[in-house]
């Protein structure tokens, strides 16, 4: 019987063991039914532009400011199975992370930029310490390990679709992905992902319609998809969902703002920088009352301020610049007494600037430019003379940088009118009389 040297039957093994595991398909895994139930006390704050630091878990810090999120407290419910294949050389600490390796790394073969190196972290069967991807224990199970939120924010990666990645992460509570070039349209099987609470993907390049999904999430409290390049309609459903925040601005959706909403408790709320029309709802302040930001600039609204407009009583900011809003500023405008910063420039707003909003005590900007108004008081003088008022190139005589008056003369020689005008100088929040008691806010405004 003929011998062989040691190493030549070392040799030989190793060949036939690469040649069998070649010829045999990896065995497939069904993924156990996850019973994932969140103990979620809050809520995150805002989506930031740049990347955070988050530590291990649902604890991240998405903004400049330090915000704790904890994963969403949820109702039991069976995920889907999940095939996947798993090499044997590789170990797994859970069977949950043994789910989504082969979806990680599929997502990871369709990158086509990483210019900061991101993805080389996204090796071997340690997940949780893949760069941008963050795991925690389930509340159902303390022993268990499950990939609970990716924070991809300011990567730059670029890949030409997320679909087949977020939408088959049923663990996922939190994804952030904020500037990175990130484009095709969202699938509409994120909605089978029952823990996801803030889905934040501004500032990419995605496109078609707006991700009507996400509108059978009950379970999502933050949604950011602002700076993308989304068009068409946003469904009046949305403004009803249980969400804190919403950035839909700097899009291309074109409609009418929608009428006849029912309250809400949105907190903040940018619609800013796309192509909305038509006037400001009258219904719209009162279902949005509890807003902080009231951002409208930049799209093409018309027609004239309503009354209502003093329902934002929460607001601190209040901007409606570059539209193309008209008539006086109504006198409810005193009601946003916690205001810092209202913004009417590059408008056609005409009249006399009233004296009520310069009183406002937490007024730090107040910017009229670009309007057609006529007078104003000593006490608008006096913001003005603080830098705390704007009010330049308007129709007032004798102050500087004021429009000419071949331009005055040729915007008042148009008729203009304002619905309702009787309203104007009703204040919801008060008596007619500006030092008069507070009142009871009227579902209706005083007849004429």
């Amino acid at each position: 019987m003929l011998s062989m040297p040691p190493k030549t039957v070392i040799s030989t093994l190793y060949i036939l063991v690469a040649y069998l595991t070649v010829q045999t398909s990896a065995y497939s895994a069904n993924r156990d039914t996850l019973n994932f139930v969140n103990d979620r006390r809050g809520h995150s704050s805002r989506g930031g532009e740049g990347a955070g630091s988050p530590s291990r878990g649902c604890n991240l810090e998405f903004d400049t400011k330090a915000t704790t999120a904890q994963c969403p407290k949820l109702t039991t419910l069976q995920a889907p199975a999940v095939v996947t294949l798993v090499t044997d050389a590789l170990e797994f600490v859970d069977q949950r992370l043994a789910v989504v390796y082969p979806i990680i790394q599929k997502f990871k073969s369709i990158i086509n930029s990483d210019p900061l190196g991101i993805t080389k972290s996204w090796v071997g069967s340690d997940i949780c310490s893949y760069k941008g991807f963050y795991c925690d224990n389930p509340p159902d199970n303390n022993s268990a390990i499950a990939v609970a939120s990716i924070d991809f924010n300011g990567f730059q990666l670029g890949a030409p679709s997320l679909d087949g990645f977020i939408d088959q992460l049923p663990d996922i509570a939190l994804f952030h992905a904020n500037t990175n070039n990130f484009a095709g349209t969202i699938s509409p099987k994120i909605a089978n992902l029952p823990y996801l609470y803030e889905f934040d993907i501004s500032n990419n390049q995605f496109s078609g319609p707006f991700p009507t999904a996400v509108l059978s999430m009950s379970s999502l409290t933050f949604l950011d998809i602002r700076f993308n390049l989304f068009s068409g309609v946003v469904p009046s459903q949305l403004f009803t969902q249980n969400l804190d925040a919403l950035f839909i601005n700097n899009n291309n959706f074109m409609q009418r703002l929608p009428d006849n909403l029912v309250f809400t408790h949105i907190l903040l709320l940018a619609l800013a920088n796309n192509k909305f029309t038509g006037p400001i709802p009258r219904s719209l302040p009162k279902a949005l009352s509890s807003l902080t930001e009231v951002l409208f600039l930049g799209n093409q609204l018309t027609g004239c301020l309503p009354y209502e407009i003093g329902y934002f009583k929460e607001a601190m900011v209040f901007d409606v610049a570059n539209n193309q809003l008209t008539g006086p500023l109504p006198f409810s405008l005193v009601c946003l007494d916690k205001v810092e910063q209202l913004n009417f420039a590059d408008n056609l707003f005409y009249g006399t600037v009233p004296e009520l909003i310069c009183e406002l005590g937490n007024l730090v900007n107040l910017s009229l430019s670009g309007n057609y108004f006529t007078l104003i008081g000593p006490l608008c003088t006096n913001l003005m003379e603080r830098g705390v008022l704007d009010i330049r190139n308007n129709c007032i005589p004798g102050l500087p940088f004021q429009r000419s008056l071949a331009e005055c003369a040729s915007f008042f020689a148009v008729p203009r009118f304002c619905p309702r005008v009787w309203t104007n100088a009703y204040i919801p929040c008060k008596f007619l009389y500006h030092n008069g008691p507070v009142s009871t806010i009227p579902e209706m405004a005083p007849t004429p």
